[in-house]
């Protein structure tokens, strides 16, 4: 019986990911900054641990506690929207925290035990905002790229470990409290100058009906998980394949029990 540890797991797509793996009968080591055992079903496969990425002896107690796992899912994260001239530098440095230095953080822990064992898959969940430019998510945009980057390089250095690394990059979320987290640093955000390309981008977002499930998430992570033939990259949801789609790779959208995913 394998183990999965998963971080950001009180809401949305860690939520999800944590029930869908529960539901396979792999252990789930679903961590959260502020544990909440009512937010996932009781099962003796489950274990709901504290951890904030941004802590070093944090995820040093959280990674001791969950002990040897298979799979590591870094799923933490935290937005922000708005123009850059709006963004405080206290803001971005939080950002890139949690985002950025949290997955490598995260990463660099487990590595250890993956390489000692010669077996391991890490799976970085990252954002389809980072596969085409858009206005006013400057700074959320550069934390997840830099984690694209950070993956695909880190997946040369493993691979003579028998050690996988792959991204998952979902398309837009419904509301959650990922969207919810966000508000308080986007106080000021919208400058007068930038008000008319805010209003016309959130026009145009609310026209949009596309939308991101979480089990549509759960499932590119599953397959990245146990499917070593699976490629480096996965969008989850149609609307991140979209976006995907000058890539000359195919892609296929991630649907509910197909377990198949978008290629990119």
């Amino acid at each position: 019986m394998k183990t999965i540890l998963i971080t950001g797991c009180s809401s949305g797509f860690g939520l999800e990911t944590a029930q869908y793996f529960l539901e396979r009968e792999w252990n789930v080591v679903a961590t959260m900054r502020t544990p909440r055992e009512d937010v996932l079903p009781p099962s003796s496969r489950l274990r709901v641990l504290a951890l904030d990425v941004t802590d070093a002896d944090s995820i040093r107690r959280a990674v001791e506690a969950a002990g040897p796992v298979d799979v590591l899912v870094n799923n933490a994260g935290i937005g922000v929207l708005g123009a850059l001239e709006g963004t405080s530098m206290d803001t971005a440095r939080e950002v890139f925290t949690t985002n950025t230095l949290g997955t490598i953080a995260m990463t660099q822990a487990v590595l250890p035990q993956f390489r000692q064992r010669r077996t391991g898959v890490i799976v970085n969940v990252t954002s389809s905002v980072t596969l085409t430019p858009l206005p006013l998510l400057s700074v959320y945009t550069a934390s997840k790229a830099a984690v694209n980057a950070f993956t695909e390089s880190l997946a040369l250095e493993l691979q003579q470990f028998n050690v996988r690394a792959h991204l998952v990059l979902p398309g837009r979320a419904p509301a959650t409290r990922f969207g919810e987290n966000a508000q308080s640093r986007m106080d000021g955000a919208i400058p007068e100058a930038y008000a008319e390309l805010a209003q016309n981008v959130f026009a145009g977002w609310a026209q949009s009906s596309a939308v991101t499930q979480a089990a549509e998430v759960a499932e590119a992570i599953w397959r990245a998980a146990t499917d070593p033939s699976c490629p480096p990259r996965l969008a989850a949801g149609a609307d991140a394949v979209a976006l995907s789609m000058p890539s000359s790779a195919p892609a296929v959208s991630i649907h509910r029990h197909t377990g198949c995913g978008g290629v990119i």
